[in-house]
């Protein structure tokens, strides 16, 4: 039990220790195996009715437009069964819960992300396998914590090392994963949580190359042939993105905006219609990025077709995930991208001469796409560069993202896609600067160890230890009735006018789990500015330390942990 206390104290503290970075590894592996088993659950369904993985061309028609139908009533069905408040999942919901409970995943919803996804991604929904990686991926190792109970500044870190292990797993991009994470999922960058993301990432990256290979499954982005004569071209290719991706995220809220008044049965329903009525025309706009992007490259496609296949995916991922389909977003992103790279490369054409390569193009598209639609850069462009193996094309990436994000941002007031799906569901993801800062902080690193105790004293007692009382020492008596929480009191001299006899100030203490950070005691007694918790581990009636206002006061003043 003393070395679980030292280990929890070690983790309450905002600071690189091997520990964390051992908990991030096991987290990283049983996350990444967690997705591991999701996506042989898509492919090994598939299997069944096609061919190979995500060739809806292969059905006929009318299969097509069924599949989705069944698909949607298959979720429905399992949403109905955990409760259908709990269907809420994806990256916007794992942004929430990482605020406000410390990434601490309800059970149900990852249920309902498990199932209601892999269903979604096996009926042709064009959503993809990153945003249930991410959830996933934050609730498995937000568990092993939770389990431990760890504090909640640990538990935080872990589910944001879940999180990078999970798109690392998917992706096979352990750099852009990290760089995901710190930019789009924490929006900070701390080494003490930099550290253990970058190993769970990892571990994530080589569990999964162990079993698929170390392969991506973009392997025809392997001769980049693009120069400083295509630098012009990709700047307008950029602006060109900026302006799809500003369309793309509006449309996509108006739609979960206006349809948040209906129950999600309609809402599902309707999506799976539209997506089946589309993939009766458009098969190659069904299911994620892959269909589409390898019948863009593998064939010589004239520019109508291009557009009506860009057309029917955005429409697909629109009505996909704004009525509710459960799924990720960066996966459709990715294929749009792609395409209206393509069909850049091919207008280039007409009005330039050389070699516009499809190929090199549809990937500047992923790269723009993605960094305006997420508003992240960095992890835009790393995605590319492990995904292409080609250091090469940094810089012209770079081209097109800048110009892409200037240009969406600074003329359309374009935001990331995740911050705007949270604000119109009504998700808070922000605290103040204050709960954020003391957020960092477990009270079981910093609370007050040494105290004396009094268990039930007489008011003689109390007399006696008061007159004995230095400013440093800590007096607490223990106040119990039958059948009652103990109620601990606490005797605190104010020293505040130093020419003055100090007085005697009596607070009665809050309790306060030893999980909890300093911004959980800080909002217990920022209302009074006065008085103190103590913290207690699974009896409320046994006290293991305590915390008082001013030394968060002091905390806040000063900037440090030390007592």
């Amino acid at each position: 039990m003393k070395t679980i206390n030292q280990l929890k104290k070690r983790l309450a503290l905002p600071q690189t220790s091997w520990q964390l970075c051992l908990l991030a590894a096991i987290g990283g592996f049983a996350s990444a195996m967690l997705v591991v088993l999701f996506i042989f659950t898509i492919e090994g369904v598939q299997s069944f009715f096609m061919s190979e993985k995500d060739d809806y061309n292969s059905l006929t028609p009318l299969s097509r437009f069924q599949l989705p139908i069944i698909g949607a009533v298959v979720i429905l069905f399992f949403a109905w069964l955990t409760g259908y408040k709990y269907i809420r999942s994806g990256i916007p919901f794992v942004l929430h819960r990482l605020k406000i409970a410390n990434g601490v995943i309800p059970f149900r919803n990852t249920v309902n992300q498990f199932i209601g996804s892999a269903v979604a991604l096996i009926a042709g929904f064009s959503v993809g396998r990153e945003g249930p990686a991410v959830h996933l991926g934050a609730a498995c190792s937000s568990y092993i914590g939770n389990k431990l109970n760890l504090p909640y500044n640990a538990i935080r870190s872990l589910s944001a090392c879940g999180i990078a292990a999970g798109i690392a797993a998917c992706f096979n991009t352990p750099i852009a994963a990290v760089l995901f994470v710190m930019e789009v999922i924490l929006r900070e960058y701390k080494v003490h949580i930099f550290i253990p993301v970058m190993i769970a990432a990892i571990v994530g990256s080589m569990t999964t190359s162990s079993i698929f290979g170390p392969t991506h499954e973009f392997g025809y982005f392997t001769d980049i042939t693009l120069n400083i004569d295509h630098y012009f071209i990709l700047a307008i290719l950029g602006m060109i993105l900026g302006l799809i991706a500003f369309v793309f995220n509006r449309y996509l809220i108006l739609v979960i905006k206006h349809s948040a008044r209906f129950h999600i049965v309609p809402r599902i329903l309707t999506a799976a219609f539209i997506t089946g009525a589309l993939g009766y025309a458009v098969p190659y706009a069904m299911g994620t990025d892959l269909s589409a992007i390898n019948f863009s490259l593998q064939n010589n496609l004239e520019l109508q077709l291009l557009l009506g296949l860009l057309v029917a995916k955005v429409l697909m991922t629109i009505f996909a995930l704004g009525l509710g389909i459960p799924g990720g977003i960066i996966g459709p992103i990715l294929g749009i991208g792609a395409i209206a790279g393509i069909c850049g490369s091919v207008i280039a054409t007409y009005f330039m001469t050389g070699n516009f390569s499809a190929s090199d193009f549809a990937l500047m598209g992923m790269a723009g796409f993605m960094a305006a639609t997420l508003n992240a850069p960095l992890a835009a462009l790393l995605c590319v560069v492990e995904m292409s193996n080609q250091i090469e094309i940094i810089v012209p990436a770079m081209i097109v993202i800048t110009s892409a994000c200037v240009f969406s941002g600074q003329f359309f007031g374009n935001r990331s896609i995740f911050i705007m799906q949270l604000e119109v569901q009504g998700l808070p993801y922000r605290r103040p600067p204050i709960e954020k800062s003391l957020q960092r902080i477990g009270v079981i690193g910093v609370m007050e160890e040494a105290f004396t105790l009094l268990d039930n004293p007489s008011e003689d007692a109390i007399s006696a230890a008061l007159s004995e009382q230095t400013p440093q020492d800590n007096l607490i008596c223990k106040v119990s009735r039958n059948n009652e929480q103990a109620t601990f009191i606490f005797y605190q001299q104010n020293t505040t006018n130093i020419e003055d006899t100090p007085s005697i100030e009596k607070h009665t203490l809050l309790p306060l789990s030893s999980q909890a950070t300093l911004a959980e005691a800080y909002l217990l007694l920022v209302k009074t500015r006065e008085g103190g918790v103590y913290i207690y581990q699974d009896n409320p009636d046994q006290i293991m330390g305590i915390i008082t206002f001013d030394y968060i006061r002091s905390y806040l003043l000063k900037g440090k942990t030390d007592k």
